[in-house]
């Protein structure tokens, strides 16, 4: 992100990702984010043409921060698919507006930095022995497990722990 943005457009992108993991993407206008920054609206489209493109470095933001957390756990633990999964569900619980934001409807994979989402993939793919089948099927379980997370949907004496173990477990076998 650092090097696609000027310094305004990136206290801009920090400023509305703090908006949105405060408030939620229904709270993230042009309006508040200028509100947010003290500014008025009108200024922010010096920096962007519109909160589409806002929304695409927020996705880029969390792509970038997930490639991260599973690059250091991989480090910790090469071929984990457990420390993996672990990484990738603590760093969505924690930031559950930019995940939701990221990963509830298209990915806007053209506006996206070059090569950051092979980026963010590449720890579970070599975690899979390059089965690009395996990896997006262990991905489609972590992200299923997560939203359902985030949403609420388990009930309260639900062991998702185990559930992550065995479900993992099954994928891998």
């Amino acid at each position: 992100m650092a090097d696609r943005l000027t310094p305004r457009a990136r206290e801009i992108v920090t400023a509305a990702r703090d908006l949105l993991e405060e408030s939620g993407a229904a709270h993230l206008t042009m309006r508040t984010l200028a509100d947010r920054l003290g500014i008025k609206a009108p200024s922010l489209y010096k920096h962007f043409p519109d909160k589409q493109a806002v929304e695409v470095e927020l996705v880029a933001l969390l792509l970038t921060e997930t490639a991260e957390t599973l690059e250091a756990a991989e480090a910790r633990a090469p071929g984990s698919l457990e420390a993996l999964a672990g990484a990738y569900r603590d760093h969505a619980l924690a930031h559950p507006h930019l995940y939701r934001l990221a990963t509830e409807r298209p990915l806007p994979r053209a506006a996206l930095p070059a090569g950051l989402e092979d980026r963010a993939a590449l720890p579970l793919l070599r975690a899979c022995a390059d089965d690009m089948d395996l990896a997006r099927a262990v991905w489609a379980f972590a992200h299923g497990m997560v939203i359902l997370e985030i949403h609420g949907r388990f009930p309260a004496d639900a062991d998702l722990d185990a559930a992550w173990k065995r479900g993992l477990a099954a994928l891998h076998a």
